[in-house]
């Protein structure tokens, strides 16, 4: 396991990665998976996966990349990975609500279970857990702090496009409700 800091427009974030994938990306003030806590400090321009992951970091925040390309290695129980993944399905520049997130995995009572597994997501922004919202909109925890949270969500609905490529206007906060992207796997 091999560990560095990028810094960013939110703060610092630990990127933690294995030689197979991603393992978390944690906010400073979060230890991480245990799995990760012996990683061994790098530069990310020496490994392959957190650079990709620094490249791809600095393009989200340009506004010019909506969904990320890099393998993803995170542990965590069936249950979490399920609850994971539907995060994954959640298109940048929109948001669910947890009770919309437990449908989405076919278990629409686990809603507090739901927000648990999303609360322990150890890859923050790539898996994106800050497009998860209550259900009467408002903003719910987020390890990074609800201000992160919702600088992650204006910046996305800053620069989320149509499926034409026309770019939504952000001041009419007018997005789509049905989404024609994908996300990797899906």
């Amino acid at each position: 396991m091999w560990k560095t800091q990028l810094p960013g427009p939110v703060g610092i974030l630990h990127a933690i990665a294995s030689d197979r994938g991603l393992c978390a990306l944690l906010w400073a003030d979060s230890d991480g998976p245990e799995n990760c806590r012996d990683a061994r400090p790098t530069s990310p321009d020496a490994h392959p996966v957190l650079g990709s992951l620094a490249k791809q970091l600095e393009e989200y925040f340009a506004g010019t990349r909506q969904v990320f390309d890099l393998p993803l290695e995170p542990a965590g129980t069936a249950f979490q990975i399920a609850v994971w993944n539907a995060l994954r399905k959640i298109p940048y520049g929109e948001t669910r609500s947890y009770a919309e997130q437990a449908q989405m995995i076919g278990n629409p009572a686990a809603v507090r279970a739901v927000g648990g597994a999303n609360g322990k997501n150890p890859i923050s922004i790539i898996i994106p857990c800050h497009r998860v919202i209550g259900k009467n909109g408002s903003l719910t925890g987020f390890g990074g702090g609800l201000p992160v949270k919702k600088f992650l969500l204006d910046h996305e609905r800053r620069y989320a496009t149509d499926c034409s490529g026309v770019r939504i206007s952000a001041a009419t906060g007018v997005l789509p409700l049905k989404s024609c992207r994908t996300q990797p796997g899906t």
